[in-house]
């Protein structure tokens, strides 16, 4: 099967034109316009079906919808150790939010203990993409009954002039603002984290709906004024 082939099959061209909007650092031309549904869809079967061949080796991939595949053949392996792999031999070359953000291996929530060494690492990275991957696991997988103060500590560390670095930092900490509010908005009291940083944090939780109005008003109070 040539799986490049059969994606330009599915392509449409409106979605092609609107997904291109979104992306900014993915080229128009290396778009090709399947929506993520039947993209899915079709890793499904690709998988089901061990039809795939070594597309999973064929790095780097051309186009948009390729990486995505990509992603989400990797989210079809059961194995760990195996799934793991894949993923650490994926993450250099993902290069926007979009593909960052749209997978994570069902296996990974099994093994999560398994998995947070192998997270600390992938933060030290210089990779953009590999970092707001691993910030986005924590954001997954430890806010909740494994939550611990020192991965707060830890995204609240990392210090970037990268915006989609930055983005998910502000994402990750207003969503530990709707779970572990008590811990999480001693940063935002304090001014613990970057003005933008900060800023963008109280923006996103007080848009949120699962933060309480009375919240939300005591959050309004830390906005941090920028000077033009």
């Amino acid at each position: 099967m040539n799986i490049r082939e059969e994606l330009f099959k599915l392509k449409d061209d409106k979605y092609k034109a609107f997904n291109g909007k979104l992306i900014p650092t993915v080229s128009p031309e290396l778009i090709i316009g399947v929506r993520t549904p039947q993209l899915r869809k079709f890793a499904k079967e690709l998988s089901f079906n061990g039809s795939y061949g070594n597309f999973l080796e064929q790095l780097p991939h051309k186009y948009y919808e390729e990486n995505n595949l990509h992603a989400f053949l990797i989210e079809q392996i059961n194995d760990f150790d195996s799934a793991l792999t894949k993923t650490e031999l994926f993450l250099p070359y993902i290069d926007n939010w979009a593909t960052c953000d749209c997978f994570s291996p069902k296996v990974f929530a099994a093994n999560k203990q398994e998995l947070l060494p192998r997270i600390y690492e992938w933060i030290k990275s210089e990779n953009t993409y590999t970092v707001r991957y691993a910030i986005g696991l924590l954001m997954k997988y430890f806010l909740d009954d494994d939550f611990n103060q020192s991965f707060l500590e830890t995204v609240a560390g990392i210090k970037s002039d990268e915006y989609y670095i930055n983005m998910m930092i502000a994402w990750y900490f207003a969503t530990a603002l709707s779970k572990q509010y008590s811990t999480a908005s001693q940063y935002i009291k304090e001014c613990r984290l970057d003005t933008w940083i900060h800023n963008k944090t109280n923006q996103k939780a007080v848009e949120s709906y699962r933060i309480s109005d009375e919240k939300k008003d005591l959050l309004k109070k830390y906005k941090i004024k920028v000077s033009k």
